[in-house]
């Protein structure tokens, strides 16, 4: 058979025009119209380009997120520190808690209270009244994180005794 095929016959084997009718690749149209079978190198770096700025925005998140749970971690060992130290002096009787500030002999404390941490933990204890019947107790708890000093301060008032 001879090509082009002289008769209507054979459409399979016939070449078929790229791109809207009357045109014809190459004639001012983009090439993805002429070749709906192939994608850009531009719609291609386009869709890499949208991938990567999500997946930057994504480990931003992710980085963000361990932040802000350390922060919150290392707040809510600083804030047990401090009711533990406030709960124990509570249960002094009044005499037993003499006005001033004190500072924890183990400091530096890790989040469990022992030596060797990160935290400081310091105490003042003054008699509001006046008249010997209460305390008041403030318990300071400081530490660095990201180079900036945190201090979490908690304060009560007693009459000894856990009152």
């Amino acid at each position: 058979m001879a090509w082009p095929p002289t008769d209507d016959t054979d459409h399979r084997r016939r070449p078929q025009p790229l791109g809207p009718p009357g045109r014809q690749r190459g004639a001012g149209l983009p090439i993805s119209w002429g070749n709906p079978e192939g994608y850009l190198l531009v719609e291609i770096l386009i869709a890499i380009a949208i991938f990567a700025i999500g997946f930057l925005a994504v480990g931003t998140l992710v980085a963000g997120t361990a932040r802000n749970n350390t922060t919150g971690n290392l707040i809510t060992q600083a804030v047990l520190l401090a009711s533990d130290r406030l709960e124990s002096l509570k249960n002094l009787s009044v005499a037993d808690l003499p006005a001033g500030s004190f500072e924890d002999p183990e400091n530096p404390i890790d989040g469990q209270g022992n030596p060797g941490g990160r935290f400081e933990r310091r105490w003042e204890i003054d008699d509001p009244l006046g008249d010997g019947t209460s305390r008041r107790i403030r318990v300071t708890v400081s530490w660095s994180h990201l180079g900036q000093r945190r201090t979490i301060d908690l304060t009560t008032l007693t009459r000894g005794k856990g009152t």
